[in-house]
């Protein structure tokens, strides 16, 4: 049996909080300890956990003064205690055998760094629906795939963990942190990516299992981190782009950084097109899918500029 942490970052949504406290309250492997980490100008969530009730929670709070999930999950390493750190959302709940499962994986080979999972994303009036075997990969040309949310079929491993369902051994993620050059006032997206890319560089296997699963039930994004959709803020388009190529960059092989750039200039995806995208959108979007596209573009080239400053 290993010792388990849970880190739990969240900043103003103590309903979410509270359902994924309560999940974490019915596991049928409990946590070793969680630590839920909030912004010390955070009111709203340092009321509700005055008033809270942990019952069999071996409940610990961290206060932070810094923005940011990155600040969050980076004082959340440096206070867990547990051979296994499993990290979730505040707008998550796991499931009762989230943590038994986690766990299963890491019992049965020592060389897994990471273990993550399903998050059944929820709406008011529906689940997201839909399966795809490939998940969380980094093709060999830089272009990222996701899908963890639709993810079916068996245990596998794969290149990247989502930060709403991802665990790691101590062991394999000693000296990591997560990136502090990522840009964002909020969720700071794709920090996710680079911290699972760096377990793997190290030489440890990700696990990727549908079975382990959260309910997700996205919330409210504080800041200029949501860019999920087309006519998503752009400096939240900005920050997203330049968070990507900055990682990807870092972790591709030399001979391929170029091409990834080019993949991304001429081609790219939906979320961050290049010139064929926006051609693609331009009908729907009109001149706005343009000008995702410069936003894009220009999130990446500042990320080339800002990587050979840090080197």
């Amino acid at each position: 049996m290993l010792t388990i942490t849970v880190l739990v970052p969240t900043y103003r949504r103590p309903q979410d909080l509270a359902r994924c406290l309560s999940m974490l309250q019915q596991q049928n492997r409990p946590a070793d300890e969680v630590l839920v980490i909030a912004r010390d100008t955070d009111a709203e969530t340092w009321a509700f956990l005055q008033d809270y009730d942990p019952q069999s929670l071996n409940l610990r709070t961290v206060k932070v003064t810094v923005p940011g999930q990155v600040a969050a999950l980076n004082a959340g390493l440096d206070a867990a205690q547990g051979e296994i750190i499993a990290i979730t959302d505040d707008d998550a709940a796991p499931r009762t055998d989230w943590l038994s499962r986690i766990e299963a994986h890491f019992l049965a080979d020592s060389q897994v760094g990471g273990v993550g999972g399903r998050d059944w994303i929820r709406h008011e009036d529906r689940i997201e629906s839909g399966t795809r075997e490939t998940v969380g990969q980094v093709q060999w040309f830089g272009r990222v795939i996701g899908n963890h949310h639709l993810g079916t079929g068996s245990a596998r491993e794969v290149d990247i963990l989502k930060g709403a369902n991802m665990s790691y051994r101590r062991t394999a993620i000693a000296g990591l942190r997560f990136d502090e050059r990522l840009r964002g006032t909020g969720a700071q997206v794709n920090n996710d990516l680079a911290f699972s890319l760096a377990v793997k560089r190290a030489g440890y296997k990700l696990i990727y299992d549908p079975a382990v699963a959260v309910d997700h039930y996205e919330g409210s994004r504080w800041g200029d981190d949501r860019v999920g959709h087309f006519d998503s803020a752009l400096p939240a388009v900005y920050d997203s782009s330049f968070n990507e190529a900055l990682v990807l960059l870092d972790y591709l092989p030399a001979s391929r950084r170029a091409l990834y750039l080019s993949w991304s200039l001429l081609i790219g995806t939906r979320k961050s097109p290049g010139i064929l995208q926006a051609m693609r959108f331009t009908v729907p979007f009109g001149a706005l899918a343009w000008l995702r596209c410069f936003t894009v573009q220009r999130g990446k080239f500042s990320a080339l500029l800002a990587l050979r400053s840090f080197q």
